[in-house]
């Protein structure tokens, strides 16, 4: 398949590392980065937040409030 990308300068910085190590084309670097990435996306897991329970409850509903009470109102 052939297209026309425009690529982040991030990419495109990583694309012409990959390119000047490894001896590449654009097509085969752009294919290797790409494999790469859909491999780490289905290997990771998904994110979960741990909690734990710290026998205070505080109302949030004014979090100004809620951290001042926490930290103090030095922390702003």
């Amino acid at each position: 398949m052939r297209t026309t990308v425009e690529f982040d300068e991030d990419a495109a910085r990583a694309l012409d590392r990959l390119r000047r190590e490894t001896g590449m084309g654009v097509s085969e670097a752009v294919n290797h980065l790409v494999r790469r990435g859909l491999a780490a996306e289905s290997a990771s897991e998904p994110f979960v937040q741990k909690t734990h329970p710290l026998g205070i409850r505080i109302d949030v509903s004014n979090v100004a409030e809620a951290i001042d009470l926490l930290e103090g109102p030095q922390s702003r």
